[in-house]
């Protein structure tokens, strides 16, 4: 790799403010808030709107769409008549 092309990685505080969850990672990502870390050093700290803690699909409180659900709620409110129409 290239000398001096490489931007500077330093630790940074993410932090989920609606789940409560924050870590401590390298990053670019640069904050005029700072945080005391549990190690005792104050780092940037960045507040995220959504993390794996908070998120839906890492969560498991995700909702699935029953599409065959809303197709046979269709058929029986139209019934036949709307078959008929294709």
């Amino acid at each position: 790799m290239k000398p001096g092309i490489h931007p500077d990685y330093r630790p940074v505080v993410f932090r989920d403010r609606s789940a409560g969850y924050a870590f401590l990672t390298r990053s670019t990502a640069t904050s005029e808030t700072t945080v005391e870390w549990s190690d005792g050093n104050t780092y940037p700290v960045i507040d995220v709107d959504v993390s794996s803690a908070s998120h839906p699909f890492y969560t498991g409180r995700g909702r699935v769409v029953d599409t065959a659900g809303r197709v046979e709620r269709f058929r029986r409110r139209y019934g036949p008549a709307a078959e008929g129409s294709r």
